[in-house]
């Protein structure tokens, strides 16, 4: 399936930059990645302005407004992928701890929609990725017909 394909291709490019931000930052704001009907990948970012903001509301904000700019692209046929990167805690199911992890939100045109999400652990200065897990995603960023 190709739209599954340049979802993982956008995914996959996107990782290596939450991964390093991650590493130099100790966490990361949003940021979305969206293929071009040409293969062309573009990256994405959102700024409200503030020097400093809690990072619950920073999250929230932005995401929102990136996926505001994704849906606009989307509208005027400017991008056949998208993925949203944002750092998340979730509790692991059968556990009651609680863990970090890179969630991606991936959308394409042909309906393909899901949430990855890459928990990860900060040791040593480096960002350990563990095993993707995912879910069918809300499919929000393309219209459907």
């Amino acid at each position: 399936m190709a739209a599954k394909e340049d979802c993982e291709m956008l995914m996959n490019s996107g990782v290596p930059l939450a991964q390093r931000i991650l590493q130099q930052h100790g966490e990361f704001l949003p940021f979305a990645a969206a293929m071009r009907p040409n293969g062309e990948i573009t990256y994405l970012g959102a700024h409200d302005g503030r020097d400093y903001q809690p990072l619950f509301d920073a999250q929230s904000d932005l995401i929102r407004a990136l996926k505001q700019v994704l849906i606009a692209g989307a509208r005027r046929q400017e991008y056949m992928a998208t993925a949203l990167f944002y750092d998340v805690g979730f509790t692991v199911p059968g556990q009651s701890e609680r863990a970090d992890a890179i969630a991606i939100s991936l959308d394409h045109r042909d309906g393909y929609s899901v949430v990855v999400l890459l928990p990860y652990k900060l040791e040593n200065g480096r960002a350990m990725l563990d095993v993707p897990r995912a879910q069918a995603g809300e499919a929000d960023i393309f219209p459907t017909n």
